[in-house]
């Protein structure tokens, strides 16, 4: 694993992200859901080994509770313990601005997710039922926490 930094997410970036996610996901997050988390104030990263991406994730947080909405590694980098570290990370950022909880959606058919995040110590919290677009309706989402 080369090193590699966390950084906010830029504007800039925001095509090469979008172009990523694409490649992730059968149901990506569009250009609008980064800009508009953005122009929240979510947190927003971009992980990055020199120049190219690596990953990116977008959280936000409500009073002692960070949401991460979003976690993902390009394809030709995942496996490779950067998803871990990039969560580690994002754990720290939470517990700094002072989250109790860390809580997270994840579809039940994604197992790589899931035994990253389990491996994580987060725990089942709840189902949201037809959360996720799916190939053939809808798929619902396993609610997962993790106690700051």
């Amino acid at each position: 694993m080369a090193p590699a930094r966390v950084a906010p997410m830029q504007q800039g970036s925001l095509d090469e992200i979008v172009r990523a996610e694409g490649e992730i996901y059968e149901f990506p997050w569009t250009r609008g859901n980064f800009a508009d988390s953005m122009a929240a104030g979510y947190d927003c990263f971009e992980l990055r080994a020199g120049a190219p991406l690596i990953g990116y994730a977008v959280m936000m947080f409500s009073p002692g509770e960070a949401h991460l909405l979003n976690l993902s590694i390009i394809s030709a980098m995942q496996r490779q313990g950067y998803g871990a570290a990039f969560l580690r990370v994002l754990i720290e950022c939470a517990r700094a601005r002072g989250a109790v909880r860390m809580l997270l959606e994840v579809r039940p058919s994604n197992d790589a997710a899931r035994r990253l995040y389990g491996r994580a110590g987060f725990a089942g919290a709840g189902v949201r039922r037809s959360y996720y677009p799916a190939r053939h309706g809808r798929e619902d989402a396993l609610m997962l926490a993790l106690d700051l």
